[in-house]
This record gives C-alpha cells, structure tokens and sequence, in this order.
C-alpha cells in the first residue's frame, strides 16, 4: 500500500450519508464522556511506511513484546500500530493513537477472533466476520444493499463486515490496501484497520482534542455507550493490560 494513496483516499472523501451502522451527528454541546481522548500508549517505532511486501511486518518485535499482556493477537496489533504510524506520517494533526484503533477492533469483533475467526500471516481473517443484517431491528439502521451482495454476501440488505465492520458502502469510499497484495479487502486485518484510521482522521481530524476523538468515533458508531467501552478498552491498553 501507498501511504500517499491512503492520503489522497481521505483528501477527496466527501460527506456520505452512511456511516457504518449510524450517521455522524455530532452536537457541540453534547456532554463528552471523561477520560477522552484516552491515552496514546507505547509509542509505535518510526518505520519505512513505503516499504515493499506487508509493511506492517516491521513492527513484529514491537507488537511481539506486548501482544500477550494486552491479549490482542500479534498480526492484529501490527496492524493497529502500522496504521496509527501511517496516520502520523501523512497526517500529523489527526493525531490518531493505535489504543483507539484497538479499541474499536476488541468492541468490533475481538480483534479478529469473534466465533473462532482466525488470522492469517498475511492479516487475512477467515472465516469472514460479518454483522447482523441492517434490517431496521433491534436498534440496527435499515440499510438496503448497496453492493449486490458481492461483499457482505447479501442482495437484499447490508452488513457489516471484517474485523473492523464496515458496511460495503462505506467501504468504498474507505479502503485501501495496506499490505500490498493488490486487493482491497475489508476481511483483511491491515486493510482493515488502515481504513479505519482514515475514517476516524477525515471525520475527526484532530483525535488529540476531547470533541475530534468523539466526532470519529460517532462516525463509526453513534452511540455514547459505544464510545464509552472504546475508551476503556484503549485506556487499558494504554496502560499495559486489557480489561
């Protein structure tokens, strides 16, 4: 992947109706919860963002060293901390720590693991994780299908997929291949979780600032008890551990 290409992704993106499962709505006066944002954690070593092959393998002793006392996999926190660096590197003002990302990858699906989900070396998580149909029920949105199926495997209505859960049309405007492989795959952990950095940076724009962290947060998810178990989540890991 071309951290160039993740960054003109994210310049040309405009305002979309759909947001994963909600819309981005955020009022200024809205209380925001304490503790946000929450701490960056570890800080993630400078790496070649441009390197051939999975860049993301570069960062395996820093990832090795702290994957078990956070229990998080190690390919899936390479990929956080690849694309937290990557942020950094294109877009130093979002500011956008790997604690967050993994926060919302243990809400979103365990990091990869939800059911038995298994990931690959190469970051792809098989089998596919994917959502609940966004059917208008059980406080879902109503999304009709807007992919034929072809990702979410659905003609009738969306769903959320991957180990990040995006909905096929956010999707569309978000990803981008971050290992290199040539394909641009919502199952793969490093596309995954690149394209949710570039989300939470367009919608956010500053993450070091209480109301960007929650306006990119609220882009993925409008709920305050959503956003509330993100912050724990990235605060403990923050602090070493998981919760």
């Amino acid at each position: 992947m071309s951290p160039v290409r993740w960054l003109r992704a994210v310049a040309v993106i405009a305002a979309t109706a759909l947001l994963m499962a909600s819309s981005c709505s955020w009022q200024l006066g809205t209380p925001i919860p304490e503790g946000v944002p929450p701490p960056p954690g570890d800080p993630v070593p400078k790496i070649d963002t441009y390197a051939k092959g999975r860049p993301a393998d570069q960062l395996h002793e820093w990832a090795e060293e702290r994957a078990p006392a956070l229990g998080i996999p190690v390919n899936a926190l390479e990929a956080y901390a690849y694309a937290a660096r990557v942020a950094e590197v294109e877009n130093p003002n979002c500011n956008l720590a790997w604690t967050t990302l993994a926060g919302i990858g243990q809400v979103e699906s365990h990091h990869g693991t939800y059911r038995g989900a298994m990931i690959a070396p190469n970051g792809d998580v098989s089998p596919p994780i994917r959502g609940v149909l966004l059917d208008g029920t059980a406080g879902n949105m109503h999304i009709p299908d807007t992919d034929g199926g072809l990702l979410d495997g659905d003609d009738q209505l969306d769903r959320a997929m991957g180990p990040m859960q995006f909905i096929p049309e956010t999707w569309g405007h978000f990803g981008v291949d971050a290992n290199n492989d040539g394909k641009v795959d919502p199952d793969n952990f490093d596309d995954a979780a690149l394209s949710a950095a570039g989300l939470l940076c367009w919608y956010g724009k500053n993450l070091s600032d209480p109301r960007g962290w929650m306006r990119a947060l609220r882009a993925y998810n409008y709920s305050d008890q959503y956003a509330r178990a993100v912050r724990d989540w990235a605060t403990a890991y923050a602090a070493g551990h998981a919760l």
